[in-house]
């Protein structure tokens, strides 16, 4: 007999899990027979873009960008998901998601408004479009270099659950600090306490180092851990043990 995968998952996560992944499939569908490019209206821009929409602040969360990225968040999803919704309750556990996808993207853009703010001296600069070269021209006194990253930047989107992702593993990091946890390839289990920690750590400095070719928003997972770490701590939790 054939056990239903979702049958073992508590609400929230389980109707997460399934939105996700409608996204998914419809997005890969419909891109693929030319009908409807969701990327271009669910992913999310930069504010001042001409393809930013209101909406995307939310439904950014549910779209992906390959089936490793979904695979991953909705691992991870699985995985922590449950324990803690289960601790915190499904309403404050959605609050928890959202709020953390809500983070992760101030947090990119803060990095973004920042990265804008030194180039060119403001927060926002109009109309420049990554495919067509003409409108670098006002900004090419910045440099080559800068002017493609104000494009970047511009027509550049950002998806995934990954920011709502951290916050759930910084609150499960935080309510079962002595969990282990076994990673592949590491040989051994590493407790709670340490792992997430020290992956929060790696997105810092993936995100400083900031290395060509890297498309990972490393400072939306930041931001993301911040306000679930935030969230935990404001409601008052307890970890089911020592942290240290």
């Amino acid at each position: 007999m054939i056990q239903n995968p979702f049958a073992n998952l508590t609400p929230v996560v389980k109707n997460l899990v399934m939105i996700n992944i409608v996204f998914f499939v419809g997005a890969f569908a419909l891109g693929s027979a030319n009908v409807f490019d969701m990327d271009k209206w669910l992913a999310v821009y930069y504010p001042g873009s001409p393809n930013f929409r209101l909406w995307q602040i939310v439904s950014y969360m549910f779209m992906h960008g390959g089936l490793w990225h979904i695979a991953f968040n909705m691992f991870a999803l699985i995985s922590f998901g449950p324990i803690i919704e289960q601790s915190i309750g499904d309403k404050r556990f959605l609050i928890l998601y959202f709020a953390s996808g809500f983070g992760a993207l101030l947090c990119q853009w803060g990095v973004q408004a920042v990265e804008i703010q030194m180039i060119t001296g403001h927060l926002f600069v109009p109309d420049v479009d990554a495919s067509n070269v003409a409108t670098y021209a006002p900004y090419l006194s910045y440099g080559m270099d800068n002017a493609t990253k104000l494009g970047g930047i511009y027509n550049g989107s950002m998806v995934g659950a990954s920011g709502s992702v951290f916050g759930v593993l910084v609150a499960f990091a935080m309510l079962y600090p002595n969990m282990e946890l076994i990673i592949f390839p590491l040989p051994m289990p590493i407790k709670a306490k340490f792992l997430v920690p020290g992956y929060v750590i790696l997105e810092l400095v993936l995100g400083v180092n900031n290395h060509s070719g890297d498309s990972v928003a490393h400072f939306a997972h930041l931001g993301g851990a911040i306000v679930g770490f935030i969230i935990i701590k404001a409601w008052g939790y307890r970890s089911n043990g020592n942290f240290f």
